[in-house]
């Protein structure tokens, strides 16, 4: 069954989008899970450092409680533990040694641990328990960061440009009248609050929060931020997943219709090479599909036209050849006839010419039919009818030709009743007939039957039968054997081969084998009993089993 192109082009295509779909989703979700971690982390080190810091300069049970007033400022729990009661792997430690911090995120329960090593601390590490984020926290960033600045009077903006590669947001010291707050928000900063000032744009990416303290001079503040949301769609991120998509389907889209492209190659090739004259040309494709299927039928019209094109050069070869022999005695008989003046003589001239004609009849009936066979698909009339009265009728038509041989039919008293197109299965038993009575001996026996699905018709000979080199070539047009087989025996060599155009239009086969029990030749001519199965032909096990 050939699969269609528009089945495998289209449902090739569904497939690979579905599937780059998928791999796509994939792939930005395993992008995204490694975005979020960074995101994560990037955005809780900076505090945590400064936390770290702030501990690392107090000692004993002073860092407890600065932790602990630090702890209810960040509104989580701060504690120091000792690495043997956590589990860091070489990738977080190495983090950890270079001041950044740890988040593990455990969604189920809906909490995050994140730690941070102490600074000049052997193997000491902030842990806190984070519920959530608030505005608390926000404020609590702002103040760990105006503590870290009270140890460098005067170096505040040095110590702010040390500190930004902890931050994943921008950290920064400004005029007052430079931040761009409100009047409120000025008040605010002037009363030393704390002030988050929120932008509120269209999407995440738009979006952003800066946390604005007041530096001790009254003149300038602190500006960290501003912080964006987690966008988990980035315009850098949809452009590399659409192009990496785009450039899989269009592969995918290559190998799905490059194989058709190449067939139709390989049969334009073919075709420049038969237009060029080169009838032997074929298609090389391979395959089920339409475009397969295009070029196995291209192939058999090939085929079928060069064997029409040297048939007929055979043809033409063969029947110049077979006219030079009733020509010439044609022009022979009739300057015998114009030389001679006795009735008698011109009587029986005249009989010969009139055979010579009637040869001439013959061949060209025999080139007709055979012409009519091989040029394409004949007009068959199939009808039912019974085999043993054909077998009969021709047994008696060759009675009158013959030359007192015996001419039986063996069975014809049982009713066989067959589908077949009546005038040609009986120009094909004539004609085996007729050459079994040519080369006989002195026995003919015709048979027929009903076997499975095939029915068959054989004509046997106790004459000197066919050798097994030539039973292939008796079959090809105007072809005789020697021996007992020549010339004289009559004939012109295009029975056999309309035999086989019969056997071939009728979904059948012929063989020639040797009989039995007359050691002659022996054909044997099979087709399907029902018309409907004349485009199954029988294979070599049950043409065999046949008979």
């Amino acid at each position: 069954m050939p699969s269609s192109i528009f089945i495998r082009i289209y449902g090739g295509l569904l497939l690979v989008i579905t599937a780059v779909a998928l791999c796509a989703y994939f792939f930005v979700q395993a992008v995204n899970a490694q975005r979020a971690i960074a995101y994560r982390e990037g955005m809780a080190t900076g505090v945590f450092r400064l936390i770290a810091l702030g501990a690392s300069r107090k000692e004993g049970d002073v860092r407890l409680t600065w932790l602990a007033e630090a702890g209810k400022l960040m509104d989580s729990p701060l504690a120091v533990v000792p690495p043997d009661r956590e589990q860091f792997n070489d990738d977080e430690l190495e983090r950890l040694t270079q001041g950044r911090a740890i988040v593990r995120l455990y969604e189920e329960q809906n909490f995050a641990d994140i730690y941070s090593r102490i600074p000049g601390a052997k193997e000491l590490y902030i842990k806190t328990r984070m519920v959530k984020v608030s505005e608390q926290q926000a404020k609590a960033m702002a103040v760990f960061c105006l503590e870290e600045l009270e140890q460098y009077p005067g170096r505040e903006e040095r110590r702010i440009k040390d500190l930004q590669r902890y931050f994943s947001y921008p950290l920064n010291i400004l005029a007052l009248d430079k931040v761009g707050l409100d009047r409120d928000q000025q008040a605010r900063i002037r009363r030393n609050e704390v002030v988050l000032v929120l932008k509120e744009g269209a999407g995440t990416r738009n979006s952003s929060v800066r946390i604005v303290a007041p530096l001790p001079d009254g003149e300038r503040v602190l500006v960290m931020g501003p912080m964006y949301l987690f966008d988990w769609m980035p315009v850098q991120l949809v452009i590399m997943v659409a192009l990496a998509a785009l450039g899989m389907i269009t592969i995918a889209a290559y190998f799905i219709i490059h194989p058709l492209e190449r067939k139709l190659n390989k049969m334009e090739l073919a075709v420049r090479r038969i237009r060029g004259g080169d009838l032997s040309a074929r298609a090389q494709v391979q395959g089920s599909d339409e475009v397969s299927q295009l070029a196995h039928a291209f192939n058999g019209m090939a085929e079928h036209i060069q064997r029409l094109i040297d048939s007929q050069r055979e043809m033409t070869r063969a029947v110049s050849h077979e006219l030079r022999t009733p020509v010439a005695r044609l022009r022979f008989g009739m300057e015998m006839l114009a030389d001679t003046d006795d009735i008698d003589q011109r009587h029986d001239q005249l009989q010969l010419l009139d055979q010579d004609v009637e040869q001439l009849n013959q061949l060209i009936d025999e080139i007709l039919t055979y012409a009519k066979l091989e040029q394409g698909t004949p007009s068959l009339k199939f009808e039912t009818f019974e085999l043993a009265g054909l077998l009969e009728r021709v047994r008696n038509e060759t009675q009158v030709l013959s030359t007192g041989h015996i001419i039986e039919v063996e069975g014809s008293g049982t009713e066989v009743r067959i589908e077949a197109e009546l005038r040609y299965l009986h120009r094909v038993i004539q004609n085996l007939a007729g050459n079994a009575v040519r080369y006989a001996r002195s026995r003919v026996r015709l048979s027929g039957g009903i076997k499975g699905n095939w029915a068959w018709v054989c004509v046997e000979d106790d004459g000197p039968g066919i050798p097994e080199k030539d039973r292939a070539r008796i079959f090809e047009p105007f072809a005789r054997l020697d021996d007992s087989r020549t010339r004289s025996s009559g004939g012109y060599g295009l029975g056999l081969s309309i035999v086989q155009r019969i056997a071939f239009w009728h979904g059948g086969t012929v063989e020639v084998g040797q009989s039995s029990d007359l050691k002659g030749a022996r054909f044997i001519f099979r087709w399907p009993v029902r018309q409907a199965l004349r485009n199954a032909r029988p294979d070599s096990k049950a043409a065999r089993a046949a008979r």
